[in-house]
């Protein structure tokens, strides 16, 4: 029987790339790639010669039969852009309809821009939670953050340049000001970590031309960090409502005292006024 090869490619150093995974991708008789063009790049720089089809996101369900039947006359790979196929790539179907066929399913480990972003986050890695791309309307992202906050795993996202800061914002605002680390163009050139609260690193993307790609690390919910009882949480709002402090700075400022997040500050500051 033939077997399909989950191939991880490299997320931006070519040097990532394992002399396994390049035997492999030789040795196959048809490699299955998310963009020809991208994986073309990776093939001409070590020089393989072996036939590609494309199976993406939008053709995959249209593909699939043609990959699978591929693999009655030897073994195929498939590899993403960048990184671990089937991470926020297409390959679950493909992968399991291989196995439903009787076909061996093979990984070829590699890059993964998670796990890289994880293990240098300097933040827990024992329990953590991928979630892929936050959604891209800011009520969709709310609600996906709001599903999350209070779980106490690290959490774990991908985001875009022209997202970057509404994402932190929103961040900020429903989970509260975590530690994060915020990882960009990993292994490349400009490969660049900040490391800090959610406040920090909206500040300190501001203040930058915001290029490449990105991946989110941030704090798990610590019920620790939560200082304050409900009632000392409203004394204090009674207090910054009397001193005439306007609603959003006072949730600010008790959140950061507190260990409360900003938002169910702001909502008893509503309820109190």
């Amino acid at each position: 029987m033939s077997t399909l090869y989950i191939v991880a490619t490299p997320i931006g150093n070519l040097e990532d790339f394992s002399r396994r995974a390049e035997r492999i991708l030789r040795e196959v008789s048809l490699i299955a790639a998310e963009d020809t063009r991208v994986t073309g790049k990776l093939l001409k720089y070590f020089n393989i010669s072996t036939p590609q089809t494309s199976y993406y996101e939008h053709n995959k369900a249209s593909k699939l039969e043609s990959v699978i039947a591929a693999l009655e006359s030897g073994d195929v790979a498939l590899v993403s852009d960048a990184g671990t196929p089937a991470i926020n790539d297409p390959g679950y179907e493909l992968v399991r309809a291989a196995i439903d066929a009787g076909y061996e399913v093979s990984p070829i480990p590699g890059a993964s821009a998670s796990i890289a972003a994880l293990a240098v986050s300097g933040l827990p890695t024992d329990t953590f939670l991928y979630l892929g791309y936050l959604p891209r309307k800011k009520k969709d992202r709310r609600e996906k953050l709001k599903e999350v906050e209070k779980l106490p795993y690290t959490l774990i996202f991908f985001e875009t340049p022209h997202r970057l800061l509404k994402a932190l914002g929103d961040i900020e605002e429903v989970l509260g000001n975590r530690q994060i680390t915020v990882a960009r163009e990993m292994t490349k050139l400009y490969e660049e970590f900040f490391r800090g609260d959610v406040s920090a690193a909206r500040n300190f993307f501001e203040e930058r031309n915001i290029r490449g790609e990105f991946v989110l690390v941030i704090d798990a919910f610590h019920q620790e960090d939560v200082l304050w009882t409900e009632a000392s949480l409203k004394d204090a709002i009674a207090a910054g409502i009397a001193e005439g402090i306007h609603p959003s700075k006072l949730a600010k400022s008790l959140a950061q005292e507190s260990g409360w997040l900003r938002r169910d500050v702001y909502n008893r500051i509503s309820l109190i006024k």
